[in-house]
Formats: C-alpha cells, sequence, structure tokens
C-alpha cells in the first residue's frame, strides 16, 4: 500500500513548483526494486496489524453524531468506559463510521482498537477548554512552551498495553489552526497539546490514517515501548508552527515505516527529554528504526534528533528515505546544558531534491526549560554515519557545528553526492571523523579516509559498498 493516501480537508500545503504527486509513486516503486529492499519484506518485525478483538461497538450506540457539529466528547468516553469491562476478555474494537465526529480530549485503555471507517473524520474541537491542562512531562519539568503544565493530546492514553489506532485509511483532524493562531498572537496560557500522545504504554501500533492540522506535535509516544508506525499520511500546512510528525521521546524498539509527511516542522524527531530534567529522568530513546519516510518541510529537517535530548538517543537505524523541497535533510541539534548523548546512528538510502542543507549539525541549538540548567553538561555526539546519499538541486552539502571543547567524534560519511551546490558546499567547527567517495569534497576535519585504517570507527558500515545504480536510476527521473 502506498503512503500516499486519502483526501485532504483542511488548508492544503502549497505544492512548490515542479512537485507532482506522481514523482512520489515512482519514488515508491524505485524503492521496491532497490538492492536493500527485499519484496514484501517489513522492517518492523511482524505482527498483526489487523488485531482479532472479540467485542465491537460503534460510536453511534453512545449517541454520538457525525455531523462536524455536535460535541461528541462523552460519547467516546463512555464508550471507553464500557469497552473497559472486554480488556480481560479479548479486548475490544470502537468502530467509528463514516461521518465527521467533534471532539475534545479523550483516553484510550489497553486491550482497544479504535478503528476509523474509510470516511470517517475525528475533528478536535476548536474550545480549549475541551483539552484539559495536566501536569509537564517529568523528562521536561515544564511545559515545553510555557512554564507549568500542558494540554493534553486529542487522543490520550497512559500507562496502557496493546493499543491500537487504525483503519481504513480514515483521518483525525486537530483542526490546529485556532492553536497556531493563539501560539503565534502570544495570548496561549498552556503548552499546545499534541493530536495523539501515548505515555508509558507498550504494544502500540498507529497505521492506516491520515492525521492533519495537530495544534503541536502529530504524533507523541512517550515513554512507550514497542511501537509501531506503519502507512500513515500526516499533513499540516509548510508554515504551521512546530507541527512535528513522529516524535518518538525517550522509547525504546520503535519502528515508523511507509510513511508520507508534509509539515511546518521536522518529519521525524527523535528525543529523550530537555536539560537537567532529561539528565535526570535518564530514560534514553534507542532502538530506532524508520524506513520508507517521504516528505517535505519548510522550516525543519526530514529526519532530526533532538535537541531535547538530555536522557541519550542511540541504536538508530533510518534508510530509504526521500525529502523533497525542503529547508533540511538530517540534523542533529543539541547545546551545552543538554548533557546525554546521540551515538550509533546510521542513517543511509537517502534521497534529496531541492533541498538547501543536506547535513546538519547544531551544537548552540540553545533554549533551555529554566535558568537552572547546567551549562558543564555538554552533549557526547559520537559514531555518526551516513551514507549512500545522492541530491539534485542542492545547496549546501554540510553545516556541521561541534562544540569547543566538546568535538563531535567519528562523523563518518560515505558514498555521497550532492548536486548543485554553492561554491562553499561544507561548514564544519569542532568535528572529528572520516569519509570516502563523497562529493563535493568534504571539509579537513573529515577528509581522511575511513578505509581501510577506521572503518571500525564507524558505526555501521558493513554494507559500505553497497550498489548506487537505483540510486543514481532516481536521480535521473527527477531530473526530468
Amino acid at each position: 500500500m502506498s503512503p500516499v493516501r486519502g483526501r485532504y480537508s483542511g488548508s492544503k500545503p502549497n505544492k512548490p513548483e515542479g512537485y507532482r504527486l506522481v514523482d512520489v509513486f515512482l519514488v515508491l516503486a524505485l524503492f521496491s526494486e532497490a538492492p536493500w529492499a527485499v519484496a514484501g519484506s517489513s522492517q518492523c518485525s511482524q505482527s498483526n496489524l489487523e488485531v482479532f478483538r472479540p467485542h465491537s461497538v460503534s460510536i453511534t450506540e453512545f449517541g454520538a453524531v457525525g455531523d462536524g457539529v455536535t460535541l461528541n466528547t462523552k460519547a467516546f468516553q463512555n464508550a471507553i468506559f464500557y469497552l473497559n469491562s472486554f480488556a480481560d476478555k479479548g479486548g475490544a474494537k470502537l468502530f467509528v463510521p463514516a461521518g465527521q465526529w467533534l471532539t475534545g480530549s479523550f483516553d484510550l485503555i489497553s486491550h482497544l482498537t479504535l478503528w476509523l471507517d474509510k470516511d470517517a473524520v475525528i475533528l478536535g474541537s476548536t474550545n480549549s477548554d475541551t483539552w484539559p491542562v495536566i501536569d509537564p512531562l517529568p523528562s521536561y519539568g515544564r511545559g515545553r512552551e510555557l512554564p507549568g503544565g500542558r494540554h493534553r493530546s486529542l487522543i490520550f492514553g497512559r500507562n496502557l498495553t496493546d493499543v491500537v489506532i487504525t483503519g481504513d485509511n480514515g483521518t483525525i483532524d486537530g483542526q490546529g489552526s485556532i492553536w497556531w493562531e493563539w501560539f503565534r498572537n502570544g495570548t496561549l496560557d498552556y503548552t499546545r497539546p499534541h493530536l495523539v500522545e501515548l505515555m508509558n504504554s507498550t504494544g502500540v501500533i498507529i497505521s492506516n490514517l491520515t492525521f492533519l492540522n495537530p495544534p503541536f506535535w502529530t504524533i507523541h509516544p512517550v515513554y512507550c515501548s514497542h511501537v509501531k508506525v506503519q502507512n500513515v499520511t500526516i499533513r499540516a500546512p509548510l508554515d504551521s508552527p512546530n507541527t512535528d510528525g513522529i516524535d518518538p521521546d525517550s522509547s525504546d524498539d520503535v519502528c515508523i515505516e511507509d510513511c508520507y509527511i508534509s509539515t511546518g516542522d521536522d518529519l521525524v524527531s527523535i528525543k529523550s527529554g530537555w536539560d537537567e530534567y532529561g539528565i535526570s529522568y535518564g530514560r534514553p530513546s534507542t532502538k530506532i528504526t524508520i524506513h520508507g519516510l517521504i516528505g517535505e518541510t519548510k522550516l525543519g529537517a526530514g529526519i532530526a534528533i533532538g535537541s531535547e535530548m538530555s536522557g541519550g538517543v542511540s541504536e538508530v537505524h533510518a534508510e530509504n528515505l526521500y525529502f523533497f523541497n525542503s529547508v533540511r535533510g538530517i540534523r542533529i541539534k543539541t547545546s551545552p546544558g543538554r548533557g546525554g548523548y546521540v551515538r550509533n546512528i546510521s542513517i543511509s538510502n537517502v534521497t534529496l531534491n531541492h533541498v538547501d542543507v543536506a547535513i546538519i549539525f547544531t551544537g548552540h541549538f540553545g533554549e533551555h526549560p529554566d535558568d537552572s540548567y547546567d551549562p558543564s553538561a555538554l552533549p557526547i555526539i559520537e559514531r555518526i554515519t551516513i551514507k549512500n546519499v545522492i541530491g539534485e538541486n542542492v545547496k549546501m552539502a554540510g553545516q556541521l557545528e561541534g562544540i569547543e571543547g566538546d568535538t563531535f567524534r567519528y562523523i563518518c560519511l560515505s558514498n555521497i553526492k550532492l548536486n548543485g551546490v554553492s561554491e562553499s558546499p561544507w561548514n564544519c567547527s569542532y568535528i572529528q571523523g572520516y569519509s570516502d567517495l563523497v562529493f563535493p569534497e568534504t571539509c579537513d576535519p573529515l577528509k581522511e579516509s575511513i578505509f581501510p585504517m577506521h572503518h571500525l570507527d564507524c558505526y555501521d558500515l558493513s554494507n559500505h559498498f553497497r550498489s548506487s545504480r537505483n540510486q543514481k536510476r532516481l536521480a535521473r527521473l527527477l531530473s526530468w
């Protein structure tokens, strides 16, 4: 199934000149022929996305009205309260049929499938009172935008097991434009809500849905284990503030696969807490797999780590990525005061088209929760491998900024070809590493060859000499 599906009922992001939807389908077809792809395979551990539930009810049985006007928060709450009685009897399914179902925030339960029919749209209420204020995350110490609490997400869950949010390409629309207006006007009292947030949960599947117009981040699994996000489309206007796509946060065993994301910030951003609060909480994000991600962003990056990474981020494998008409491709962002680490990161098989900066490391991102952070808490950034990258119409190859006295080390670049870059393609400071087969030629701190002396210093280079045949074909396709 293609990750590009469904309709867009909100304000559409502008599609820059030269972009065609057929390009995305051609890219997907090309990915399927690539030497690193296995026909019919999934990078996520195999599980049955169609989890059988012996009990099922429709939201209409609890008085819900799908006219886009009637507020159905109580109906969702009552339905889920009723289904909780089946949690120890194989679980249950809440079916949302075709219609527009306006609601405020509601909680999920364990052993539940929330199923949206093809023409079902869950609409977030535009009344902030229907999004309750809850405590800040302990790894953040306060709301991400403002001191104090934060509005609860539209779809929320805490301490859950075996939760599925799926359907036949139904839609969850946060109607976030009112929140963006409040944010821009400085009239918010609390941090904006995410669209979907699950906390301290395990066995989470989110699949086969379209997510639109989140007030803040779209999908936020935090303190979670064994999470799969597959075959979803996420869209928000390209100028919408901080509308990240998928943000695994202090979570492990997360797989993101076959997704199309077009938003106002990072498409995927891996996090693990903020400054002294993240250091104290001490839960890293690890064992993160990203496979088959396509999208665009005008304000963020295609794939990012940080800037909130104080609990640590490691063992990230991202491959088969296509970013177009975007300001940044791959980004690591941190700051003095963050502490923590980013290590053992592998990003490979990346195609960039009309991207301003292909690779960017930001060592002085700033933004601290309060004045109690420790400026001497320096992050460890090491063993970052980026390989098998092609780019057309890329303005700058890399802007790699470490921290004085805290060099980012073992940065390894391999088999990278970027066309269209400026006369000064690389800007590097406080960086150490190696490179092979990189065009344009890398900056001095990375010019030493990986092979034969330094490949063991680099993470995940066992398949260093993969064929680039399909990447060359893709470059020709994108030049049509």
